[in-house]
């Protein structure tokens, strides 16, 4: 056996629906052998311990890496904070890469929001793989949208529709659903310059490994390897915990003791459970809340609802709260959850047959994957309308819902959709279940399981 020690370095965005589907990815790595350096910031560095109770320090380690501070004008928001990342890690992690020797690194992996880190490995002369958190067609409308810039002639008419004529299909989307980062901060912002030229390095990066698999999204993973090439395009997931070590603690601990929310699940029937959950960056406002409250007390269904918990003082504002006596309201149906739940223990019992989600993309790759349920779509931002609009359009396992940060969906045409959702002989559950099924078969010995260790082989060459 060779004694030769492949080492590459992975570096996420620090924030968790960027950092946990990379975790997931180091551990397919690690078992196949590669020794891995991960990039992590003091508030992350917890999210660790799982593998390192798994893993020996010489296979792998992390590298701390200075705080995320804040960007100097608070409101330039995400966009601030990614240039803020860049300028801050920058020299810091050029300065480790040139003075580390042992194990000599053979690459770096970085998330697709640090497309700059490709500059970073040119000049240690490395390879810098480009890893998507988000499906095939997110990114394919993203990049087509930095690339063509599309624009609209009146400021004050956002029903404007931006057709993507170059992708598959010719998807189209109304202009107030394009990713903010780009629609929502004028041409000139140093800001917005700085994150296109470093998207855009993406795609001239060695390489782009995705978060999908083949038949949740071949078409367009057809389109992004006449892109790059058809070997230097993996699609590697859906990248979910391999184990019941790790499957609970899936991005943290749960703010309710599992064992309660499974056996308050164990009482009802298959498939009648709806599960309400905004991710852990999504808030609703206060009116939203209330619509959707009264959605859940009308439709006489049982469901878990996950609340993002904010902290004391913040739910006095607009966002967060829940209506007064709510709970006792629907009393043993409903199941409220304030802060992280454990949602793949939660999607994958039988008793939960719907989803309502902001479609980002974590949720939906486990919703198919360990739940095979029916997805009511609620997106609020970012990749999220394309997300819904490959599980409606393209997939037909979705049913749209909301759709919006503004939008008050009617409470008692919800709770319609709500109860129709969790009838036995939904078409949308028939195809989400062989959806499953095709997901779990691309991670064993299928597409995804090929793309990995072809991953790795190219890796070990290098």
């Amino acid at each position: 056996m060779s004694s030769k020690i492949t080492h590459v370095v992975l570096y996420p965005v620090p924030a968790p629906g960027h950092f946990i589907p990379l975790l997931d990815f180091a551990q397919k790595l690690l078992i196949r052998g590669l020794t891995i350096t991960l990039l992590v910031t003091p508030n992350n560095l917890h999210l660790l311990d799982p593998l390192l109770s798994l893993y020996s320090p010489s296979q792998f380690q992390h590298l701390l890496l200075p705080s995320a501070l804040p960007p100097k004008d608070p409101a330039s928001g995400l966009l601030g904070f990614l240039v803020s990342l860049h300028h801050q890690h920058y020299p810091f992690i050029l300065e480790w890469l040139r003075t580390h020797t042992s194990p000599p690194i053979s690459a770096i992996i970085s998330d697709i929001f640090l497309g700059w880190t490709k500059q970073l490995a040119d000049e240690v002369g490395l390879p810098r793989l480009a890893f998507s958190p988000s499906g095939v067609f997110g990114v394919s409308i993203l990049a087509s949208m930095w690339r063509e810039k599309p624009h609209y002639d009146d400021p004050n008419d956002m029903r404007s529709v931006v057709s993507f004529e170059k992708l598959p299909k010719s998807p189209s989307q109304p202009w107030w659903q394009l990713c903010h980062l780009y629609r929502e901060y004028k041409k000139e912002d140093p800001n917005r310059i700085s994150f296109e030229e470093s998207f855009l390095s993406n795609m001239s990066s060695w390489g782009i490994a995705f978060n999908s698999f083949s038949d949740l999204e071949r078409v367009y993973l057809n389109h992004m390897k006449e892109e790059f090439g058809d070997d230097r395009v993996w699609a590697v997931g859906p990248l979910l915990p391999l184990g019941d070590e790790t499957k609970s603690a899936r991005g943290g601990s749960s703010s309710v003791p599992s064992h309660k929310l499974l056996s308050w699940l164990d009482k009802k029937r298959d498939d009648s459970v709806v599960y309400v959950c905004f991710g852990s960056g999504a808030k609703l406002t206060r009116e939203q809340m209330d619509a959707l409250a009264g959605a859940l007390e009308k439709s006489g269904i049982d469901f878990v609802w996950s609340i993002k918990h904010l902290g004391e003082g913040h739910a006095s504002g607009d966002y967060g709260k829940l209506p007064d006596d709510f709970e006792d309201r629907v009393g043993e149906r409903g199941f409220v959850i304030k802060g992280w739940a454990p949602q793949v223990d939660i999607l994958s019992h039988p008793a939960v047959g719907t989803f309502l989600t902001h479609c980002g993309w974590n949720s939906v790759l486990e919703a198919i994957t360990v739940g095979g349920v029916v997805m009511l779509t609620w997106p609020l931002g970012a990749d999220q309308y394309s997300n819904e609009q490959l599980l409606v359009d393209d997939l037909g396992i979705g049913i749209r819902v909301g759709g919006g940060t503004k939008k008050i969906p009617e409470s008692g045409e919800l709770a319609r959709v709500l109860s129709l959702s969790v009838e036995e002989n939904r078409p949308e559950r028939a195809k989400a279940k062989k959806l499953r099924e095709a997901a779990l078969n691309a991670v064993k010995g299928g597409s995804s399981q090929k793309d990995l260790d072809d991953l790795v082989n190219t890796l070990n060459q290098l």
